[in-house]
C-alpha cells in the first residue's frame, strides 16, 4: 500500500477501505471472551447485534450473528454476561468499522468464573493490598459520609434511614451508579475516586443488595479494587449479605456483611453514646468522691498523730527538760559558788595570817628612810637620820639615835 501512493498519486477512500478489508479477511476465525455491555434483538430481524466489552480494560468491539446463532443460549444470556465467542473480523468498507461474525456463543461457566478470581484473589493478595497494616480506621463520628450505591435501591434505604435514626445529623454525599451490568466497574469506579476528592467526605460505603455470583461480578473486578486501594478515605464494603465475599471485602478498610450492618459501623448510636456518656460520667464521680473520701481519711490519720493533734505537748515536754537543766545548773553554779567562797575564805585567811599588818598587829613595826627605803639593818641609818616608822596602828616620825651599850 505505501509503495502504491504517493502525494502526487494517493489512494481514493474507497480503494484504502478495501485494502484493509482485504488484509481482515485474511484473518481465521479467533476465540474471545468479553462481558455483553449492549445486546439488541430486533423482532423479526435475522441479526442480533452485541457489544463485547472487555471487563479489564475500557475496550469494545461490535459482534453480529445470526438469529439461530443466538437462540441457542438466548435464555441464559443478558446484559452483564460473560460469553466466549467463536468470531471471524470483518471489516464493512462502505462505513469504515470492523466487528465481529460469531458463528457460536458460549457461556463463561460459574466454575471458570470462581477460578479465575481465586487467581486474581492470590495475585492481588500477593502485591499486598489485602493486609491489615495497610488498612485505615474509621472515623468515630464522621460529618459527612459517601455513599455509592444504586438509585432507589434496597441498599440506599437501607444505609440512610439506619444512619439517621442512630444519629440524626450525620450528613451524606449519594453517588447513585449501575451496580450490576457492563457499567458497573467503570460508574462505582468514578463514584469512588468523585468522593475520595472531597475533603468533607471522612468515610466512604459501597453498598448493594444480594445477588447471584455473575451479578456481583463488578465488586471483584480488578480495576475496582485498585481503585479503592489508591483512596485516601476509608472505605466500607457492604455488598450483599453475609456469605457473599467479593475481592472488594479483601481491599476495603472495613467489611460490613449488609448495607444496614454498614450504617451501624460508620456512625454511632446517639442513644448509646449518651448512655456510655452518663456511665463514664457516674465512673467519675465516683472515682473522684472515692479519692476524696481517701484523701480525707488520710488527713485524718495526720491530723490525729500526737504532733499535729497536741502540738504544744512536745514543746511542754521540753520546756520542762529546760527547766530542770536550768535548776540543775543553778544548783551546780550554787555549790561551785559556795566551794569557792570557802576556799575564798580560806586564802584570805591564809593572806591575812601571813600579811604584813597582821604582823604589825603583834607588835612590829617597819622603819622606812625618808626615801622610802625599809631599814633591815642598823647600819643602813645614821645617827640622827629622820625615819617613819609603820605599826598597827599608823606612822611615827622618829630620829635615829644610838645609846651606849645598844
Amino acid at each position: 500500500m505505501a509503495n502504491a501512493s504517493s502525494p502526487e498519486a494517493p489512494l481514493p477512500v474507497g480503494k484504502v477501505s478495501a485494502l484493509i478489508g482485504g488484509w481482515v479477511d485474511r484473518l481465521g476465525e479467533v476465540w474471545v471472551e468479553g462481558q455483553i455491555a449492549q445486546l439488541s434483538r430486533r423482532p423479526g430481524a435475522g441479526m442480533v447485534f452485541l457489544t463485547l466489552r472487555d471487563p479489564e480494560r475500557d475496550v469494545s468491539l461490535t459482534v453480529t450473528c445470526f438469529r439461530q446463532v443466538f437462540e441457542q443460549v438466548a435464555e441464559a444470556v443478558q446484559e452483564g454476561s460473560r460469553v466466549i465467542v467463536l468470531a471471524k473480523p470483518e471489516w464493512y468498507a462502505a462505513r469504515g468499522s470492523l466487528s465481529l461474525r460469531a458463528s457460536e456463543i458460549r457461556l463463561v461457566g460459574l466454575g471458570e468464573l470462581l477460578a479465575r478470581l481465586e487467581q486474581l484473589k492470590r495475585r492481588l493478595f500477593a502485591e499486598g493490598l489485602f493486609e491489615e497494616g495497610r488498612k485505615k480506621p474509621l472515623p468515630f463520628l464522621p460529618g459527612c459520609v459517601g455513599l455509592v450505591t444504586g438509585r432507589g435501591s434496597a441498599a440506599e434505604r437501607d444505609v440512610l434511614e439506619n444512619a439517621r435514626r442512630r444519629w440524626p445529623a450525620v450528613r451524606f454525599e449519594v453517588r447513585n451508579v449501575p451496580v450490576q451490568g457492563p457499567q458497573a466497574v467503570a460508574g462505582v469506579c468514578a463514584a469512588v475516586r468523585e468522593l475520595d476528592a472531597l475533603p468533607e467526605v471522612e468515610v466512604i460505603v459501597v453498598a448493594r443488595g444480594g445477588g447471584s455470583v455473575e451479578d456481583l461480578l463488578p465488586f471483584s473486578d480488578e480495576e475496582l479494587v485498585r481503585t479503592v486501594a489508591a483512596a485516601r478515605t476509608p472505605v466500607v464494603s457492604a455488598i450483599g449479605h453475609e456469605p457473599d465475599q467479593p475481592l472488594l471485602d479483601f481491599v476495603a478498610d472495613f467489611r460490613a456483611s449488609t448495607p444496614t450492618d454498614a450504617a451501624k459501623r460508620v456512625v454511632p448510636d446517639v442513644g448509646e453514646e449518651l448512655a456510655r456518656v452518663r456511665q463514664l460520667r457516674d465512673r467519675a464521680r465516683r472515682s473522684v468522691l472515692h479519692r476524696v473520701e481517701r484523701e480525707r481519711a488520710g488527713l485524718a490519720a495526720v491530723r490525729s498523730r500526737p504532733a499535729l493533734a497536741a502540738p504544744t505537748e512536745a514543746v511542754a515536754a521540753r520546756g520542762a527538760e529546760v527547766t530542770a537543766l536550768l535548776e540543775r545548773a543553778r544548783r551546780v553554779l550554787g555549790h561551785r559558788l559556795d566551794h569557792a567562797e570557802t576556799d575564798l575564805g580560806h586564802a584570805l585567811a591564809r593572806v591575812v595570817a601571813l600579811s604584813p599588818l597582821a604582823t604589825l598587829e603583834r607588835g612590829y613595826a617597819v622603819l622606812r628612810k625618808a626615801d622610802g627605803t625599809v631599814v633591815t639593818d642598823p647600819a643602813q641609818v645614821a645617827d640622827g637620820e629622820a625615819l617613819r616608822a609603820r605599826v598597827a596602828g599608823g606612822s611615827l616620825d622618829l630620829r635615829a639615835g644610838t645609846e651606849d651599850g645598844d
